[in-house]
């Protein structure tokens, strides 16, 4: 198969698995001119980093151990890089995401205070691996189910609910990692400047003299997912994160997904280091329904296409106070 037949038949794959949505496609031809366009950045970006090295490894273990005398071990899922000569993003990766910028673009912007909050819920979990009394390894599985409560514009700390406990976050929101409403509506919203920004950002804090293996295409898909799971996201900012992701070499598309509330849709994926990053898509509406993580070979943390970790949205919203629900 030649490479024309190829992106055919990836294009035939995202319309089977991504019907067309109720609002409109995009122009003849811009699809298709996108494309070109993402091809070329992706083309001279790559060999603008080839000589860059790695950024922090991807590891699964989160918060303390599941049980008394147990030692947890953080670990990660491998020990290579992502390679640098990852194809581009395939065809029917960057029809899903354009798919998803477009429904982005078509939500009602809603008008946000100083002083307000931003609500998300999430159930799901994730994996911990960690070493009993008698020195045997066990896998884990640890509740990830939470509300939180963002002040959009940084000014209160952020409130989470786990099992029914209340606890304030100890970072100060208002950057990548913490991000806030008014936050990601300063984000540039050119897709290319954006990708840039969140390079940059991780090249200060996990480049040259760190020990990180993840490397800067993984890494930017990671925060990419982690900014777009934050539940509420001004409309351009999402879509411009969707068409950013659709720059980073090596993004592709799994056909068939569940999410952690038993959601199936159409997920957009990268695999890195024995595991593959999936964020998965409602199919009529293209709304991003939530992530998992998915062993694509046996490690100590499972077998081959063993879930590790999933996380979906459940409900968000702009609401006055801390505590309150949409």
């Amino acid at each position: 198969m030649n490479s024309e037949q190829r992106e055919q038949a990836e294009r035939e794959q995202a319309s089977r698995v991504l019907p067309p949505a109720a609002y409109s496609d995009p122009a003849p031809g811009r699809t298709e001119a996108r494309r070109r366009h993402l091809l070329s950045e992706i083309d001279q970006q790559t060999r603008a980093r080839s000589a860059r090295r790695p950024r922090r490894r991807m590891v699964l273990v989160l918060g303390a151990a599941m049980a008394a005398g147990a030692t947890v071990v953080v670990l990660s899922l491998g020990s290579g890089t992502t390679p640098h000569n990852a194809p581009p993003a395939s065809a029917a990766s960057v029809q899903v995401l354009e798919r998803a910028a477009l429904a982005a673009h078509a939500t009602s912007q809603t008008k946000v205070l100083d002083g307000q909050y931003a609500y998300v819920k999430t159930v799901g979990h994730t994996s911990v691996l960690s070493e009993t009394k008698a020195g045997q390894m066990e896998l884990l599985r640890q509740d990830e189910g939470m509300e939180q409560w963002t002040s959009v514009d940084g000014s209160e700390p952020t409130l989470q609910r786990k099992a029914g406990k209340d606890s304030l976050l100890p970072d100060a929101p208002g950057n990548l990692n913490s991000p806030t409403y008014n936050f990601l509506a300063a984000l540039p919203t050119d897709p290319h400047a954006l990708l840039k920004h969140i390079r940059d950002d991780a090249e200060r804090n996990h480049g040259a003299g760190s020990d990180s293996t993840t490397g800067p295409d993984q890494e930017a898909f990671v925060t990419i997912g982690d900014l777009l799971r934050n539940g509420v996201t001004p409309p351009a900012t999402a879509a411009a994160l969707y068409r950013a992701a659709a720059l980073i070499p090596g993004v592709d598309v799994a056909p068939e997904a569940v999410d952690a509330a038993g959601r199936s849709g159409v997920a957009v994926a990268r695999v890195h280091d024995g595991e593959r990053t999936e964020w998965i898509f409602d199919t009529s509406t293209a709304r991003l329904l939530g992530e998992r993580t998915v062993l694509v070979k046996d490690s100590a943390w499972g077998k081959a296409g063993d879930v590790v970790t999933s996380v979906a949205l459940v409900s968000s919203g702009i609401v006055a106070e801390a505590g309150q629900t949409p």
